[in-house]
C-alpha cells in the first residue's frame, strides 16, 4: 500500500521555500504592521488620497501590498508567478480585481479580462481555474430590484438582459474552452439572481462534468441547507454540482444591513457555528463525490486538515480531480504549499489589474487579514520562524574557524 505523507502547517521549509531571504524580510515587516489597525487604516486611506490625486505612489504600493497580494497589472506579468507556484506544485487562479464601477464600459471591460483568463487557461494545468464576480458586469442595483420583486424601468430592463448577456458568454466561452469557472459569492440582497444564473448554467454545461461552480458562504445560517438543496437539484436533474465553499466575506455589512431595515440577519450568531457548518459542508460534499465537484476555500488550518483527512478515509486519491483547496496568494503559505507538498491539489487565488483600480480590492484583503483573530500574528510568527531557521542552517553550514 502506498504510504501517503502526513499533513502538517508547521513546516515553514516548505511553506517559504519559494521566498528568497529579501522577501521574508518584507513580508515580516508588512504583517507586523497589521499589529497596529491605526497604522495600517491611516495608510490605506492616505494611498487612495494619493492616488487620487495623482501623486507618484504607485512604486511604494506596488512595492509592498501589491507585490504580496497581487500577480501583476495585466495577465503577461503575472506569468513569473503563476510559473513560480507552478514550481511547487500549486496551481493559479487569476483573478482580475478591479472592483466598485457600475458604468457599462466597465462591465465589458471586466467580461473581456475574465475571458482572456479562460483562454490563458485553457490546456494549461497550471490555472485549474477562471473566476468573476457577478457583481463585476451588472448593476447590482439592478439585481437587488430583481430579488425584492420591484418592477424594473425600460431602461433597468435593458441592463439586466446585458447582464444576463454577459455572463452568458463568460459561460460559452468557459465550456468552449473546457476551463472550470467559479462564481465567487456575494451580499444576500442580491444572491438569489446570482444563483439562479449558476444553476441553470450548470444544468446546461456540467452533464459530464463540473464546469460551473457556485460559492456557497457558510456564514450564512441558511447555506448548509442550500447546498444540499443545490446538490438534490442536481440529482434530480442530471448534472454535476460545483461547489466552492467559504466562510464568507461580508458579515458586518450583512448585519448592518439586516439591523437597518428591520429583518433577521442572515449570518451565523457566531464563529463557532460557522465552523461547524463548514466543516459538515466539507463532510456533505465529499460523502456526495459522485455527484459534487469541491473547491474548499479557506484558511482555517482545522477545516484544511479536515479535508485533508476526508479525502483519506474515503480512499479517494489526494490528485483527484473532483477536490480542490484554494487560498489567496499572499496569505496562508503554511496552509497552501504543505497540501501541495503532500499530494493534495491546491491554488492560489492570484489578483491582478492596474494598481489604482486594484486598491481597492487591496485594503479589504490588507484590513481582513488584520481582523482576523490570529490571523496575522500567526503569519508573523511563521516568517520569524523561517528567518531563524535559514540563519541557523547558514551558521551550521558555516561554523566558526577555529572550533574544530
Amino acid at each position: 500500500m502506498e504510504t501517503k505523507p502526513n499533513v502538517s502547517f508547521e513546516n515553514t521549509a516548505v511553506a517559504f521555500a519559494h521566498k528568497s531571504d529579501s522577501a521574508l524580510r518584507r513580508m515580516r515587516v508588512l504583517f507586523k504592521m497589521m499589529h497596529y489597525p491605526f497604522l495600517l487604516h491611516t495608510g490605506i486611506r492616505l494611498a487612495n488620497w494619493g492616488l487620487k490625486w495623482r501623486l507618484p505612489i504607485n512604486g511604494l504600493i506596488k512595492s509592498t501590498v501589491f507585490e504580496q497580494f497581487c500577480g501583476g497589472e495585466d495577465i503577461p506579468s503575472c506569468r513569473p508567478k503563476i510559473e513560480e507556484l507552478d514550481r511547487f506544485g500549486v496551481g493559479t487562479i487569476l483573478d482580475y480585481s478591479v472592483e466598485g464601477k457600475k458604468d457599462i464600459p466597465s462591465f465589458e471591460r471586466t467580461k473581456e479580462q475574465v475571458i482572456l483568463t479562460i483562454r490563458e487557461g485553457k490546456n494549461n494545468p497550471k490555472l485549474p481555474f477562471a473566476v468573476f464576480k457577478v457583481s463585476g458586469i451588472a448593476n447590482v442595483d439592478v439585481l437587488t430590484k430583481v430579488q425584492a420583486g420591484v418592477m424594473l424601468d425600460e431602461e433597468e430592463k435593458e441592463a439586466l438582459a446585458r447582464a444576463q448577456r454577459r455572463i452568458n458568454e463568460i459561460f460559452e466561452s468557459a465550456a468552449s474552452a473546457g476551463v472550470r469557472i467559479m462564481v465567487d459569492g456575494e451580499e444576500s440582497w442580491f444572491q438569489d439572481v446570482i444563483d439562479s444564473w449558476v444553476q441553470a448554467a450548470m444544468a446546461t454545461y456540467n452533464r459530464e462534468t463540473a464546469i460551473v461552480y457556485n460559492t456557497f458562504q457558510l456564514y450564512r445560517h441558511d447555506m448548509l441547507r442550500r447546498l444540499k438543496d443545490a446538490h438534490h437539484d442536481a440529482v434530480a436533474k442530471g448534472y454535476f454540482l460545483g461547489a466552492k465553499l467559504v466562510r464568507g466575506a461580508y458579515m458586518e455589512k450583512e448585519r448592518e444591513r439586516a439591523k437597518a431595515m428591520g429583518y433577521p440577519s442572515p449570518i451565523q450568531p457566531d464563529k463557532a457555528a460557522t465552523d461547524r457548518d463548514y466543516d459538515r459542508a466539507l463532510q456533505f460534499c465529499i460523502n456526495n463525490k459522485q455527484r459534487i465537484f469541491l473547491v474548499s476555500g479557506t484558511h482555517n488550518e482545522l477545516s484544511n486538515l479536515v479535508l485533508s483527512e476526508l479525502v483519506d478515509l474515503h480512499g479517494m486519491k489526494r490528485s483527484d480531480p473532483r477536490v480542490y483547496a484554494a487560498q489567496l496568494y499572499g496569505m496562508s503559505d503554511a496552509i497552501s504549499f504543505n497540501l501541495a507538498s503532500a499530494g493534495f491539489n491546491t491554488a492560489k487565488y492570484l489578483p491582478y489589474g492596474p494598481v489604482g483600480e486594484v486598491l481597492p480590492y487591496l485594503s479589504r484583503r490588507v484590513e481582513e487579514n488584520s481582523g482576523i483573530a490570529g490571523q496575522s500574528s500567526r503569519e508573523y510568527t511563521q516568517i520569524k520562524k523561517e528567518l531563524v531557521r535559514r540563519k541557523q542552517r547558514k551558521q551550521s553550514a558555516f561554523p566558526a574557524i577555529g572550533k574544530n
